[in-house]
C-alpha cells in the first residue's frame, strides 16, 4: 500500500498549496480520507502515516473494520458521509465521531434520541442538495436555514458546519459558494465541500474541510 501513502503526501501537499494560493492559514483545511470499499489492511497504512481523519458511505461496512482500527488507534476521527437511515441511528451514533448527511427532520430526531440515550457528543453537519437533484440526498438549499434551526431549537442538536456534493457534470464553484453563503446565513462555521475531482477549488471557496478517497486510495 505504497502507492496509498504517496498519494496521501501528494493530496497533503495539493492542499497546502492551494490554502497559500487562497491566502488561508495553513492547515486550516481538515482531509477526510474517504475510505469506503477498502478493507482495514489497506486503510492501516495510511492510519501509520499520520492520517487520522476518515469517511465512510455506510454504517455497517464502517461496522466491519473501524471498531478494531479505532481500538488501536483511539485518536480516530470517524466520519459519516453517505445518506443514513433511521433505522441505523443507534449504531451510527455509537460508531461515528461526526455525521455530516442529515438532511430530514425523522432523521434529526432520531439523532436526537441516541445521542441523548448514549451521552455521546456528536458533531453533525446538515446535507444540502445544492443541485436540486432528485436522485441525490440532502435538503433543499431554501429550506437549509430554516431546518438547521429546526434542529438546533426542536431536537437540540449541535449542528457546526453544512455538507454538499455539486452535480458532476456542472462547475462545483457556484455550488461551493451557495453553500458558504448558507452557512453564513445559518450561523455555522464548518464547511465540507470538495472531493478528488474538484478540493482545490473548494479550498478557494471556503472549504474546512475536503473528502478525498479516490486520489489516496485509487479507483474501487
Amino acid at each position: 500500500m505504497g502507492d496509498a501513502v504517496k498519494q496521501l503526501n501528494e493530496v497533503r501537499s495539493t492542499i497546502a498549496a492551494a490554502e497559500r494560493e487562497a491566502r488561508r492559514p495553513a492547515g486550516s483545511v481538515t482531509l477526510v480520507a474517504v475510505s469506503k470499499t477498502f478493507d482495514a489492511d489497506a486503510i492501516r497504512p495510511v492510519i501509520e502515516a499520520g492520517q487520522r481523519v476518515f469517511g465512510e458511505n455506510r454504517v455497517q461496512e464502517a461496522q466491519g473494520k473501524w471498531p478494531s482500527l479505532k481500538t488501536d488507534f483511539p485518536d480516530i476521527e470517524l466520519h459519516l458521509i453517505g445518506p443514513l437511515q433511521s433505522n441505523k441511528a443507534k449504531e451510527a451514533v455509537a460508531l461515528f465521531d461526526v455525521i455530516e448527511t442529515v438532511d430530514r427532520e425523522k432523521i434529526a430526531a432520531e439523532l436526537a434520541k441516541e445521542i441523548a440515550k448514549q451521552g455521546k457528543g456528536l458533531r453533525l453537519y446538515v446535507q444540502v442538495n445544492t443541485g436540486s437533484e432528485p436522485q441525490k440526498a440532502g435538503i433543499e438549499p431554501m429550506e437549509a436555514v430554516a431546518f438547521v434551526k429546526r434542529c438546533r431549537e426542536l431536537h437540540g442538536l449541535a449542528i457546526e458546519g453544512l455538507m454538499c456534493i455539486p452535480p458532476a457534470d456542472e462547475n462545483p464553484g457556484p455550488h461551493f459558494a451557495l453553500l458558504s453563503k448558507l452557512a453564513a446565513e445559518a450561523g455555522v462555521g464548518r464547511l465540507s465541500m470538495g472531493m478528488s475531482g474538484d478540493y482545490e477549488i473548494a479550498v478557494a471557496f471556503g472549504a474546512t474541510s475536503v473528502r478525498v478517497g479516490s486520489a489516496i486510495f485509487g479507483c474501487r
